[in-house]
């Protein structure tokens, strides 16, 4: 059974890693003079954030394991609903991709990230991982899903901990990579900062598409079960 829900939360855990808001926010904090602090923090917060949000899903959707409780009727409801928003963000990302020439608009508060003290790095590490929409309702669908696997207080922590490793390695992959060579990962992390701004909104709808489906088919076949 544990090998089977980690499967099912993949997927998921994909989506939550193919963020690039916070890829990009991760980036930018390792080009300031603060980056040694603020990195290591920006992490911390994240990886906090998934936490904090999986273990508050599997305390209220204990016994979803029972296919006839109100609890699994109520998972299987959230995760239609949760995939039906997908499809929509993901029409809504494809109508707001810059067109050609244009440039892509981020958030105002990335120009405001050199000023980010450790404290602020983990609050926002926080709040991009375990409010954002997107990142809120893949994490919540993801221990949605370890609470209908029934599994022990032990297994779930196990499914919990693989989700939130897969989750978190686009954030703290590249604070590692800079912490470990810092003069070497100027260059690729670069990189990768310039490919996320300017396909965002199509790496964005491609996830939503893909998981919003997955998501919805999840809900569906667990009601004419």
């Amino acid at each position: 059974m544990l090998t089977q829900a980690i499967g099912d939360l993949l997927p998921t855990a994909v989506g939550v890693a193919l963020s690039p808001v916070p890829i990009i926010a991760v980036i930018l904090m390792l080009g300031t003079p603060r980056a040694k602090s603020n990195g290591p923090a920006f992490a911390i917060g994240w990886i906090a954030g998934l936490v904090i949000v999986s273990v508050a899903v599997l305390a209220v959707a204990g016994g979803a394991d029972d296919p006839d409780s109100a609890t699994a009727t109520g998972v299987n409801w959230f995760q239609v609903a949760v995939g039906v928003l997908f499809l929509v963000m993901a029409a809504g990302q494809w109508r707001k991709r810059p067109r050609q020439g244009q440039e892509p608009v981020m958030p105002k508060w990335m120009a405001m990230i050199d000023t980010f003290t450790a404290g602020k790095s983990v609050g926002l590490g926080a709040l991009l991982s375990g409010v954002n929409p997107k990142n809120l309702a893949l994490t919540a669908a993801s221990a949605a899903s370890i609470a209908q696997a029934g599994l022990s207080t032990g297994q779930s922590a196990i499914a919990v901990a693989v989700f939130v490793l897969i989750g978190s390695i686009t954030v703290a992959g590249p604070v590692l990579l800079y912490l470990g060579a810092t003069d070497k990962a100027t260059g690729p992390l670069a990189a990768i900062k310039e490919f996320m701004s300017a396909h965002n909104a199509v790496i964005m709808m491609i996830v939503l598409l893909v998981l919003g489906a997955k998501i919805l088919g999840q809900g569906i076949g667990a009601m004419s079960n």
